[in-house]
């Protein structure tokens, strides 16, 4: 079955001078319980696609047509109103920079609460303690003192869970993961992706993950769509795309990857 599927999606930003195709006809589709990877360096439009399926395209973009299917349902044709309850119940969003996506006037835990709240009409003690237990589950140590915490308190990698935390809490079925290792160092990369990995199957979610980092695609995504100047110039099963790449950008991504020593091999 498929969750997601978008079709010949294209959004503009138009200014006085010029307009800039940040995706230009992209088409991709993720089934239900798969893990598929959409790759390109920064400025391809891989972000602007995510932000597009929620329809959250920042001013001056905007979608100027396509389909954007989620469960037979065409979102572009959905109100305000009706898209507030896809974002987060059906289709949750972790952002790439954790410290800019939480609200630093919140405690870390309050804001996982909310979503509980907003979605499920929880009381305030009911909330804590279903945040609480999604906390565990997304291993944050300490909880109670974590769930007191300012964003700023934080690290990156504790900032990172809280946000996939906020995502998971409504319950969504497919999880939009945009860059969630930017900026963390190799060790909590590892983690992070191992934890997505995890929590896509204990919570039977389709994943997207969004991201520039090939080996991070090499140990999680069942498919792969490579994407430059906002179109998909190459879709494959993972193994496929690594072993016989067909076009020339895909080539030039796997060329500039860190290539490991035989002495590194070895150490591992």
């Amino acid at each position: 079955m498929t969750v997601l599927k978008v079709e010949n999606l294209k959004t503009y930003f138009f200014d006085k001078k010029q307009i800039i195709k940040a995706v230009d006809g992209l088409t991709l589709s993720v089934a239900a319980g798969e893990i598929v990877a959409l790759v390109g360096e920064s400025g391809s439009g891989k972000s602007i696609t995510a932000l597009s399926i929620l329809r959250l395209t920042p001013p001056p973009g905007r979608i100027v047509s396509g389909h954007i299917i989620y469960k037979s349902n065409n979102l572009l044709e959905f109100t305000e109103r009706q898209m507030r309850t896809v974002r987060g119940r059906e289709i949750g969003l972790v952002l790439q920079d954790p410290l800019s996506a939480l609200d630093p006037l919140f405690k870390a835990g309050e804001q996982i609460a909310e979503v509980f709240r907003y979605h499920f009409n929880m009381s305030r003690r009911r909330a804590k303690m279903e945040s609480l237990q999604l906390m565990e589950k997304v291993q944050l140590p300490d909880i109670e003192r974590i769930y007191n915490a300012y964003p700023h308190e934080l690290s990156g990698g504790l900032r990172q869970r809280v946000l996939i935390a906020i995502a998971l809490a409504a319950r969504p079925s497919l999880l939009i993961a945009d860059e969630p290792t930017t900026a963390l160092d190799a060790t909590i990369q590892k983690q992070i992706i191992g934890l997505l990995k995890n929590l896509q199957s204990e919570f039977d979610l389709s994943l997207l993950l969004i991201t520039h980092d090939l080996g991070v695609v090499s140990e999680i995504a069942d498919r792969v769509y490579v994407m430059n100047a906002g179109q998909i110039v190459e879709s494959a099963a993972t193994e496929d795309l690594f072993q016989r790449p067909q076009h020339q950008y895909t080539k030039a991504l796997l060329d500039a990857m860190p290539k490991i020593s035989a002495y590194e091999q070895a150490v591992q």
